[in-house]
């Protein structure tokens, strides 16, 4: 099969060895790459019941089929190991400069497992792996360490990836940063890095892919490229990029608001795209080998943050500080996710435990006093969190741990430890149902069927249908992440154009039935991992709050008798057992 080097690297860190393994055609043809074989090689390499932060605790990253191609919205990469926060899977994806060099090295995946002595950073190429001290790293913020680390290396062509004093720390949603504002994000895959002692990995290497049919690729790039240049929602994409969904969800009553009491923000125009756009100066930015350019290069022009520069704020981070925190000034949302970027935690887990913390104070559980609105006290809490100072100790294990220790489970709002994205379930009843079967918890880009309900394909409230809609999107998606595909060309990669994409890389001719069960190979197999770990289908479920508690602004609820009845659908569609 082409398109795969068909190689494996596996580093012990604390063992300072290296090894290759060569990856048997059987696993691409029932798997792929990426998340397929990603999660292959994290059930191949451990043992049932490991915990995250011991010797026998692996994390891999992996590129895809399509990594290195021509193929548009290509340039990413993926992290698969076991969640510190949620103690079930975990995966993330991150856009960049890195995914090219790490395929560059001639690997489909790099294998990490050991915890080292000593802090170290490791330089894997085509020509072996280095283990370079990082001592001197070691409590540095994310854009100072990519900064030393590259001046190190000295090359121009290489792929870094690093931790903060968050995954130093073991803060159990500290994320892995890359091109300063990028992050392979939720669930904590950066703690895992942190508790192997690994700082930075860089990436380089002369090998390069091989596609089966070139002359298909070069059919997909012109189709899509085209598109780019002329459709209308693309454009408007360009231009405003995920802020623009602020609108959207209020207008629809689905912007999680004052940690989930409300669907809409009163001051969400001041902080909407437009608000984005005025007081600050925008300059749409792309990934390599990308036309969409959503990542919005962001400069405050004044007021006390003045020169501020940033990556963002994305939509999901203007929900969890600007909705849940109800921070009414895009400029302060861009302050707080710059701290977040800067200490190396995700943006959607801080600002939940964030508004969490508010109402905990609200409530007189815990003596500090933090109040809606307190930029200032949250990016104090920020730092307390990562450094695990007070109450931060506490929030640093999660959600879970928090909400337990202040008597406050039945107001703490996530699945299985993490807390969902921007779209409230009461409104969007899909989304409860894709947040309940996710394989990671509360994910929101695991099947976007969000999109699905807010753009007429299915009405939110429609029970009926909408597992099939969500496993239709769900397979897609999965198919994305083993490609590895950036999950906003969803809309220009429609079934058929990912055949053709399989078939330019790998020369195999797959239908939308073959490839269906492709992705429910891989959907079971993680599955599978998740059960292996001790979840259970009664962990399939959402907070009481989604079914008990109306949106204090609509009234709207999602009763339990609906999403049980989506959920028995989606198993039955899936073939699972009802036991899940």
């Amino acid at each position: 099969m082409e398109s795969f080097h068909g190689k494996v690297l596996c580093v012990d860190v604390g063992q300072r060895s290296v090894q290759e393994e060569r990856i048997d055609d059987t696993v691409f043809l029932e798997f792929l790459g990426g998340k397929g074989l990603g999660s292959r090689l994290l059930v191949k390499n451990t043992l049932a019941g490991f915990e995250p932060y011991s010797q026998d605790s692996v994390i891999v990253f992996a590129t895809g089929p399509v990594t290195g191609t021509r193929v548009l919205g290509s340039s990413r990469y993926g992290v698969f190991c076991k969640s510190p926060l949620t103690g079930v899977y975990c995966e993330s994806y991150a856009g960049g400069s890195v995914a090219e060099p790490l395929s560059r090295t001639g690997y489909d995946a790099v294998v990490i497992k050991g915890i080292s002595s000593s802090p170290v950073y490791l330089e894997i190429s085509s020509g072996g792996v280095e283990f370079h001290d990082a001592s001197h790293l070691w409590g540095k913020e994310t854009y100072e360490t990519e900064d030393i680390v590259r001046k190190e290396v000295s090359r121009k062509d290489v792929g870094i990836v690093v931790i903060g004093p968050a995954g130093e720390n073991l803060v159990r949603f500290a994320v892995i940063e890359n091109d300063y504002w990028r992050s392979a994000g939720r669930t904590g895959a950066g703690a895992v890095l942190g508790s192997k002692k690994i700082k930075a990995l860089v990436f380089h290497g002369e090998k390069q892919r091989k596609v089966a049919k070139p002359s298909v690729l070069k059919r997909v790039w012109k189709e899509t490229g085209q598109k780019t240049k002329t459709d209308p929602a693309i454009m408007n994409y360009r231009r405003l990029g995920t802020p623009m969904l602020v609108a959207t969800t209020n207008e629809n009553g689905a912007f999680p608001t004052k940690y989930w009491s409300r669907g809409t923000f009163e001051s969400w125009r001041n902080i909407s795209a437009p608000a984005l756009l005025e007081q600050c100066r925008v300059k749409p930015k792309a990934c390599p080998k990308c036309p969409l350019a959503c990542g919005n290069l962001t400069e405050v022009i004044d007021g006390r943050h003045r020169g501020l520069r940033i990556e963002g704020p994305e939509y999901e981070t203007i929900y969890a500080f600007g909705g849940l925190c109800l921070i009414d000034n895009i400029r302060e949302i861009a302050y707080l996710n710059d701290l977040c970027d800067r200490l190396g935690i995700d943006t959607i887990t801080a600002g939940n435990l964030a508004a969490f913390a508010i109402e905990a104070s609200h409530r007189k559980v815990i003596n500090e006093r933090i109040d809606y609105g307190d930029v200032d006290g949250i990016a104090e809490l920020l730092h307390r969190i990562v450094h695990r100072r007070g109450i931060g100790a506490i929030l640093a294990e999660g959600i879970i741990h928090a909400s337990r220790e202040w008597g406050l489970e039945d107001l703490a709002i996530h699945v299985k430890g993490l807390e969902p994205g921007g779209y409230d379930p009461r409104v969007l009843k899909g989304m409860g149902l894709a947040y309940a079967t996710s394989d990671r918890g509360a994910c929101h880009l695991r099947a976007t069927v969000y999109k699905a309900e807010l753009s007429g394909m299915i009405a939110p409230d429609q029970i009926e249908g909408k597992a099939e809609v969500l496993i239709d999107f769900e397979d897609r998606h999965t198919l994305f992440d083993s490609l590895i595909l950036c999950r906003f060309f969803r809309d220009l990669y429609p079934w058929e154009l990912l055949s053709l994409i399989i078939e330019g890389t790998t020369g195999r001719q797959l239908d939308k039935s073959q490839l269906s069960r492709i992705a429910a190979n891989i959907t079971s197999e993680v599955r599978q991992f998740n059960l292996r770990e001790g979840m259970s289908a009664a962990d399939d479920t959402l907070p009481k709050r989604f079914f008990e508690e109306p949106l204090e602004d609509s009234g709207k609820i999602l009763p339990k008798s609906e999403f049980d009845r989506m959920l028995s659908d989606y198993y039955r569609l899936r073939e699972w057992a009802q036991a899940g």
